[in-house]
């Protein structure tokens, strides 16, 4: 009995359930625009380097993303992707009609960095290397989200369904993934999204289906302050987060499930001689179930309380007690898209058949929001290596992302189908 499968320029026909995810996805390695596809990505290779170089040239911290999402629908309206705009959130998003429109697959990379404005963004190279601020984390995803669109629209690609290619904000920091949340449940495309893909950093053989649950915290600590000779023994904020820090310090993180925990920043005092008025931090908690960060959390903020109160009963008797404030300022939620839905499969055979060995894991990316809504969603790599993310040594090598972006354009094909 012969099996048909879907043109892969218009996939209409078939359904991304397919039982044999192996077979069409060998089938779409077999079509011609599709090689055609790959050969424009290993012929560009050096136009989408400097695509690249630029973006990061932009500098765009949480909540000041809007230079680099301008650049970016600049470049999505010269390849020809005329529906794009800014959304309320600011997101940069450029719509793809399909033929029979659904399913409508959003394609995404997030625009913002880790770093302040005042950063030297500058990208130079070191031999195969590209060293800058972010050049990895996201600028080879927002690289790889120009070059798909590029060739989709170069090689006229048809699909049924319909992709919305989408520069998100607020991905990282206090960002709380605010950009994807309005995409998800408060914006024009809210509630009819049926599969979520995004590129955030290197690699070609990790597929991300799993979010990892995280809360952040500042804490404010205040105080009388005073002369540190004179006032010797009134309530310190600065020692009394120091007490807290130490008690976080002593959570079993080797527990299963894995947890982690990051003091990520401590501010306060204004002279080697005086006792602070106020100390505040930033703590990031994370754990790779709910109930794991649950706990995590409720030890976090017995430690806080236990350090006041312990700073507190150490100081003098005349001293003002110190108050503390403990705001959440960001949530993650958890979620999965399981290893047997139809989403998954595809990317590890696409993986496969790339010549890669796949690996599933668990990380914090944009996908977090979709996964904990329902909506099937994976993050992949966008090709290349890279190290020293979140750092000013950090870098990218292009090697493999070539490999990628094919990845990517699977994927992609396979999502936008009929189901």
């Amino acid at each position: 009995m012969s099996r048909s499968v879907p043109n892969a320029m218009n996939v209409a026909a078939q359904p991304l359930t397919h039982p044999d995810r192996a077979f069409f996805v060998e089938q779409l390695l077999a079509k011609p625009k599709v090689q055609e596809a790959f050969e424009y990505f290993e012929g560009c290779e050096k136009e989408i380097t400097r695509e690249q170089m630029a973006i990061c040239s932009i500098p765009a911290p949480p909540f000041s993303e809007l230079p680099r999402a301008q650049y970016l629908r600049e470049r999505f309206i010269e390849i020809g992707l005329l529906d794009t705009v800014i959304d309320e959130e600011g997101n940069c998003i450029a719509v793809r009609s399909g033929d029979a429109k659904k399913p409508l697959v959003v394609v995404s990379a997030h625009l913002d960095t880790v770093f302040p404005a005042s950063t030297d963004f500058l990208v130079r190279r070191v031999g195969n290397k590209l060293f800058g601020p972010g050049i990895s984390d996201d600028g080879c995803g927002l690289a790889a989200l120009i070059a798909l669109t590029r060739v989709f629209q170069s090689l006229q690609i048809s699909t049924s369904g319909s992709l919305l290619f989408v520069g998100s904000v607020g991905e990282e920091g206090e960002g709380n993934l605010r950009g994807v949340r309005h995409l998800c449940t408060k914006g024009k495309w809210a509630g009819k999204i049926d599969a979520f893909i995004s590129f955030d950093g290197p690699g070609v053989e990790n597929i991300t289906n799993r979010a990892l649950a995280s809360r952040r915290y500042r804490i404010r600590a205040r105080g009388a302050g005073g002369h540190s000779w004179a006032d010797f023994g009134t309530a310190n904020p600065v020692q009394a987060l120091g007490r807290a820090i130490a008690k976080l310090a002593t959570y079993p993180t080797h527990m299963h499930p894995r947890t982690t925990f990051n003091v990520a920043r401590i501010v306060g005092g204004t002279s080697v001689n005086a006792i602070p008025t106020e100390a505040l931090m930033d703590v990031d908690l994370r754990s790779a179930t709910d109930e794991g960060l649950v706990r995590l959390d409720a030890f976090f903020r017995r430690a806080i309380q236990e350090a006041i109160d312990d700073e507190n009963s150490a100081a003098r008797k005349d001293s003002r007690p110190l108050n503390v404030a403990v705001d959440l300022i960001g949530e993650r939620p958890g979620g999965e898209t399981p290893e047997g839905s139809a989403l998954v499969q595809l990317a590890l055979e696409a993986t496969r058949m790339l010549g890669f060995k796949p690996q599933l894991d668990q990380a914090s990316t944009d996908s977090n929001l979709p996964m904990s809504l329902g909506i099937p969603a994976i993050t992949l790599g966008a090709g290349g290596t890279s190290a020293n993310s979140h750092t000013l040594e950090e870098w990218y090598d292009a090697t493999d992302r070539v490999a990628g972006l094919k990845r990517a354009l699977l994927v992609i094909l396979g999502s936008a189908v009929t189901r």
